[in-house]
């Protein structure tokens, strides 16, 4: 088995207008968010071994909350420029190419990619929109990543900020 979490980034500031979109960073909302979010996940029993972030600020501080909330260092995500506004095509070659020793991967990117790549995964889950900070947890039914795909995934749990059913954080 494989688990993929996808975590679209936390919401941004636009208070600058002189940044470019890639520089954009974490609002007030986005900075409470994270953390919330990232305990959610370790009340879930989360544990993934790979945090992988889009470059851009907004992306890599909402990996870098999270990796804190499982008490890991602020450094442990990786960044990985393709994740950048990537497309499912993209997303796959970059899920196809982990190292098969990691069984429990974090990616943390942006809309619409992720929202396009969860409804190629799970064709019967129909997300209209993964909103900021949302999160989706697919298990894959395989040995190796490069064989996760539609037909191997089901989806473990999605939630999101303001999601009423969600699970305590203080589990």
């Amino acid at each position: 088995m494989k688990r993929l979490t996808l975590v679209r980034h936390a919401k941004s500031s636009w208070s600058d207008p002189r940044l470019s979109d890639h520089d954009r960073e974490l609002s007030q909302r986005g900075e409470r968010d994270a953390p919330r979010m990232g305990r959610r996940l370790c009340a879930r029993k989360a544990r993934p071994s790979l945090i992988l972030s889009s470059t851009a600020v907004r992306a890599l501080e909402t990996a870098r909350i999270i990796a804190l909330s499982f008490g890991y260092p602020r450094d442990f995500p990786q960044t990985e420029r393709a994740l950048y506004h990537a497309d499912p095509g993209t997303l796959f070659d970059v899920v196809w190419s982990r190292d098969d020793t990691c069984r429990d991967m974090m990616i943390v990117g942006h809309n619409p990619g992720l929202t396009w790549f969860v409804n190629e995964l799970l064709t019967d889950f129909a997300l209209d929109n993964l909103p900021t900070t949302g999160i989706v947890a697919i298990a894959f039914d395989v040995e190796t990543w490069q064989k996760a795909d539609a037909a191997s995934a089901s989806l473990d749990f999605y939630d999101y900020p303001k999601n009423p059913a969600a699970v305590p954080e203080d589990v």
